[in-house]
C-alpha cells in the first residue's frame, strides 16, 4: 500500500526514510522532493527497479532515467573521460539544477536503457535528497510524473499521476521555491541539461541554470550554439 509521509514532521521524516530506504532495496518506487521538481525514484543498479520506473512514468527504454548522486567524489566512480570544463561547471552549480551527461565506465553493472554508454548525473541541492542518496548511493531519479504530463512541484501531484506504481511518497512542501526566489528561470523549474560527451558542450535542454550562468564559468568557446528547447523534463 502506497505511503506518504509529511517531512516537516520529525516523526514522518524518520519513518519515511526508513520506508524509502527499504523500498528502493526491495527494487519498488519512492518519490521524492529536489531543489527543481518532485522525481520518481529507483535502485540504479536493479534493471527490473528501472524498468519498473519506466513502466510507471509510460516511457520506453529510448528515454533512460538520469542518476543522481550524493556528492562530487561520486563522478568519477560512474563517468570516465571527463572534461575540465565539465569539472568546472560541477565545482559551481553542484549541488543544484546541472545534469551533465558523460560517457559512462563500461564495467558498471546496470541497465538505465538505451544509454549509448553515456549517464546523465547531477548532485541535487535537497536535503531530504541527499540523505536518501547518501543511505542508497546512486538512484535513478526522473521526473514525477507521466510521461507528456508536467513535472511535478508537490507530493500530492505525484499521487495524483503516479498513485501505487509508488511504494513510498516522501512530501517535502513545494519544489522548487530556491529557484523562483531568485528568478533565474519562473515557471521552468527542471534541471538543465549539458551533454559532455563532445568534442564541445552542448545545451540539450535549458533550466533553472543559464547558458549566461555557464558561460560565465567555462566561456562562450567551450560551447555548441544553442539547440531547441523541448527535451522532456527531469528531475
Amino acid at each position: 500500500m502506497t505511503a506518504i509521509f509529511d517531512c516537516s514532521v520529525d516523526a514522518d521524516l524518520l519513518t519515511g526514510m526508513r520506508l524509502a530506504r527499504g523500498a528502493i532495496g526491495r527494487g519498488q518506487l519512492v518519490v521524492l522532493p529536489t531543489d527543481t521538481v518532485y522525481g520518481l525514484a529507483a535502485d540504479a543498479f536493479s534493471a527490473e527497479a528501472v524498468q519498473r520506473l519506466l513502466d510507471a512514468k509510460g516511457r520506453d527504454r529510448t528515454s533512460p532515467p538520469p542518476v543522481l548522486i550524493p556528492g562530487v567524489p561520486t563522478l568519477d566512480g560512474l563517468a570516465r573521460d571527463i572534461p575540465e570544463s565539465v569539472r568546472a561547471l560541477v565545482a559551481a552549480f553542484w549541488p543544484g539544477g546541472l545534469t551533465v551527461v558523460l560517457h559512462a565506465h563500461p564495467s558498471l553493472q546496470w541497465d538505465l536503457g538505451e544509454t549509448r554508454g553515456t549517464v546523465a548525473l547531477r548532485m541535487p541541492d535537497h536535503r531530504i535528497a541527499l540523505e536518501l542518496l547518501s543511505e542508497t548511493g546512486p538512484l535513478a531519479v526522473s521526473s514525477a510524473n507521466l510521461s507528456g504530463q508536467p513535472a511535478a512541484s508537490t507530493a500530492q501531484a505525484a499521487v495524483d499521476m503516479l498513485g501505487d506504481s509508488v511504494a513510498v511518497y516522501l512530501d517535502g512542501g513545494a519544489a522548487g521555491e530556491s529557484y523562483e526566489a531568485v528568478g533565474e528561470r519562473p515557471g521552468d523549474l527542471s534541471s538543465t541539461i549539458v551533454d559532455a560527451t563532445g568534442d564541445h558542450l552542448r545545451i540539450v535542454r535549458a533550466g533553472v541554470i543559464t547558458r549566461e550562468q555557464l558561460i560565465e564559468v567555462v566561456g562562450e568557446e567551450a560551447f555548441q550554439p544553442p539547440v531547441a528547447e523541448g527535451e522532456p523534463a527531469d528531475a
